[in-house]
Formats: C-alpha cells, structure tokens, sequence
C-alpha cells in the first residue's frame, strides 16, 4: 500500500529548501528546477505544490515570519509568564540577532529578499508585511510600559520601536559580515534598552509597578 503524503510537511520541505538556497546562493539562483533538485524531489512535485516561481517565494517570507515568532516564543516560555516590558523586547531583538545557524542561515535569507527587492523590484515578493506586523505590536509594547512609568512620559512609542528595530537590524549586518561579535550586538541591545527603561519607578530597569500586569508574550503576538 503506498504510503500516504502529508501535503503540509511536503509544501513546508520545499519551502525550507528554498531557503537553504536563498541563504546560500541567493534569490538569483532560485528557481523551481533548484529547488526541485535541493529537497531531492522532481520538478513536478515542485509544480504540484507552487504554481509559479513567486507563489514558491511568497512561502519562504511567510516561512521566515514564523520560525522568528517561534523563536520568541521559545525564549519567553525559557523566561516563565507575565514578562515586563523591558523582558519582551529584548527577548524579540535577541531573537531577531543570529545567535545560532538556524537564525544566522535565516538573516542570510532575509538579507537575500532585502537585496532582490532592491535590484530587481519587478519579480521580488513584497515581505513589509512581517516587519510591519512586528513594529506595530512592539509599539503596543512600549506604549504599555509608557503608561506604566517604566518609559518617560514624553517618549513617542512608535519612534523608539523604529529605532530599536534599526539599530538591530543594523547589528544583524555588522554580525553576519563579522565586524562585531554576537555578544557585542546583544550589549549594544541591552545597553540601549537600559536607557529606555532608566525612568522605571523601581529603581530596577524593566520592572513593573506595583500593582500593574505586565503582558505576556502570547498574549501581545496574539493580538497583533
């Protein structure tokens, strides 16, 4: 009796293929045929599932988008409930950081689909909507800790999430092109974040007030 295809585990086989690909050579050297031959199946089996080359690379920023939302999830669950402010953004901007190769390989493809969008705008896969997603819930984030007293009153959420996501996705370049260590990126990260958080009614950077409820990093994702 022949054995029975799991449709899902397929499509997310060819998809990681495509990845590996992206993170190694380049979105240049994508096509159906490659990444038919890197999952070691036939073209067909790629036409079965993708209809065209673009549909293939809609799969992989979704694919992306996911393993860094599991990837936060991993570190918050390590971390316990009820994180504060200052908690969950270190652990998303760590997270966005190539602590590993399975993160590193990711940043690679991410910079690849940067770099395709930039040269050759006319077949690139628009992918804003996953950082966008990301910056409007960090914002929610910030503006929580904002009417909580851990930030200065005066600090325009939206602008300080901008400009945490620059300086760390600045940092992800400067780790991937070696010039500055992973530890190094992370300090630059936490040292920021300390400024940030400096006017936390505590005394402790990230602490929550008395008598507040901190979110949860399900919750906020959920929500977004």
């Amino acid at each position: 009796m022949p054995r029975r295809v799991d449709h899902e585990e397929r499509r997310r086989e060819l998809t990681a293929a495509l990845l590996r690909i992206a993170s190694t050579r380049g979105l240049q050297a994508v096509s159906m045929r490659e990444v038919a031959a890197e999952a070691g199946v036939s073209l067909r089996v790629v036409q079965y599932y993708f209809t065209d080359k673009r549909t293939l690379m809609a799969s992989g920023i979704t694919e992306l988008a996911a393993r860094l939302d599991r990837r936060v999830r991993e570190r918050a669950a390590a971390l316990g409930t009820g994180l504060p402010p200052r908690t969950v953004l270190e652990v998303v901007l760590g997270a966005i950081l190539p602590t590993d190769d399975d993160s590193r390989a990711d940043q690679l493809a991410w910079t690849a689909y940067y770099a395709a969008g930039l040269t050759d705008p006319a077949d690139a896969v628009d992918g804003r909507y996953a950082p966008d997603a990301l910056e409007r819930w960090l914002t929610g984030v910030v503006a929580r800790a904002v009417d909580g007293g851990e930030v200065p009153a005066d600090a325009d959420p939206r602008i300080e999430v901008v400009s945490l996501l620059a300086l760390t996705n600045g940092l992800v370049s400067s780790v991937l092109g070696q010039q500055r260590t992973v530890d190094d990126a992370l300090a630059v990260v936490r040292y920021r974040l300390d400024r940030l958080f400096a006017a936390s009614p505590s005394g402790a950077a990230g602490s929550p007030p008395r008598g507040s409820t901190a979110p949860t990093i399900d919750s906020a994702i959920q929500s977004s």
